[in-house]
């Protein structure tokens, strides 16, 4: 049995030569080979051995017991590694890294929080926020909201019925649409801002209603109750600094109530024919009268005018009749012959006329008579026909 102490699994240098004896119960040894140095390359269960202890370390474990060296059976804690070390600080890295940066959208806003007090607003892109001492909220701020008011909201609940200053009752049906302009006070001074929204909009249309009569708020002052009521519930939510915008107040119905409305249209039915008629009658007045005033003018212009004339004609009268004396007193034979003669041909003008002169016979002083007048006038009518 000597002779194979040299066989290709034994030991051949060993000085006892029990190195390749099998019968003392070990098991065969690989045969070593040469690494430089004479180092031994591990195996590959050995690799994936150890990788299953580090790995069991890193997480908090201990080694393997069967392995003092390795944390086991000598009672010794877990073995960090530099490579170990510097994974989890990778890990831990990245974990945080991927808590500290975010990305805000461009209709969103972001409030970061330094230890839970406001710090900043983060606009849109990437942001970061060093975890856990800053916290970010992003915040929609662009998207509109509408809260509905009245019968729209509670199916006819009566949120809508107020009280009109001519002590009336009025169905008001109503949007109020929003968004957001400041999230950090939003964030910190309201607790819930549809709740806000909806308390201080139906405050504010109840006080405008009931300043109001109920005739022009059925008719023509929907449009100002709604500009209105959009500038007082923003003044009232900036009071607050709530954050919150208010874009516009939609009034929908502004009716009487249900149970009412059939008669309230027979009453407006009513209204109506009366005020038709009232317009026709304020037409007739309005043509008679002017009828009336303008024949009064009229008649004043023409009166007027008559009392111009009479009055000019008094004056140019009294102005000759001076200048007649005036001259009668310069010379007086002269002028009595004028005015002799100026009378009888005012008084014989147009008068067919006959003249007689002294009768030295009988018949002698009649003289022939020639109508010059017809002929005249005849010449003037064959004068006519012939143009």
């Amino acid at each position: 049995m000597a002779g194979n102490s040299g066989g290709p699994w034994g030991g051949g240098g060993s000085s006892g030569g029990g190195g390749g004896n099998r019968g003392n119960g070990e098991g065969p040894k690989r045969p070593p080979e040469n690494n430089g140095g004479g180092s031994q390359i591990p195996e590959i269960d050995d690799l994936v051995r150890r990788g299953q202890e580090q790995l069991r370390v890193l997480m908090g474990g201990r080694g393997d017991p069967r392995d003092p060296k390795r944390g086991g059976g000598g009672g010794g804690g877990p073995i960090f590694t530099r490579g170990t070390i510097i994974l989890g600080a990778l890990v831990a890295l990245g974990l945080w890294g991927a808590a500290s940066f975010y990305t805000v959208k461009p209709e969103e806003r972001s409030v970061e929080l330094f230890l839970g007090s406001y710090y900043s607003t983060g606009d849109p892109g990437l942001n970061f926020a060093p975890w856990p001492v800053v916290t970010a909220e992003v915040i929609n701020v662009t998207s509109e909201r509408t809260e509905n008011i009245g019968g729209g909201r509670g199916g006819g609940g009566g949120d809508g019925l107020m009280l009109t200053t001519d002590a009336n009752i009025v169905d008001i049906d109503f949007q109020v649409v929003w968004n957001i302009n400041d999230p950090a006070n939003l964030l910190f001074n309201i607790r819930d801002p549809q709740l806000t929204v909806q308390a201080v909009s139906e405050a504010v249309m109840r006080e405008i209603i009931a300043a109001s009569n109920l005739a022009p708020i059925l008719n023509r002052d929907r449009g100002i109750i709604a500009d209105t009521a959009r500038e007082n519930i923003q003044s009232t939510l900036d009071e607050y600094e709530s954050g919150i915008n208010i874009v516009r107040v939609n009034l929908d119905t502004a009716d009487p109530p249900a149970e009412v409305i059939d008669s309230f249209r027979e009453v407006q039915a009513a209204e109506q024919e009366r005020d038709r008629l009232q317009r026709q009658a304020d037409a007739y007045a309005n043509r008679v009268l002017a009828e009336a005033r303008g024949q009064a003018a009229q008649v004043l212009e023409q009166a007027e005018g008559y009392r111009a004339r009479v009055v000019n004609e008094a004056i140019g009268e009294a102005s000759r009749f001076l200048a007649v004396a005036q001259e009668f007193n310069e010379a007086p034979e002269v002028t009595q012959r004028r005015l002799y003669l100026e009378t009888v041909e005012r008084v014989l003008e147009g008068l067919d006329k006959i003249l007689l002169d002294e009768a030295t016979g009988e018949g002698e002083g009649v003289l022939p008579y020639l109508p010059l007048n017809e002929l005249r006038r005849s010449g003037q009518t064959d004068n006519g026909g012939s143009n």
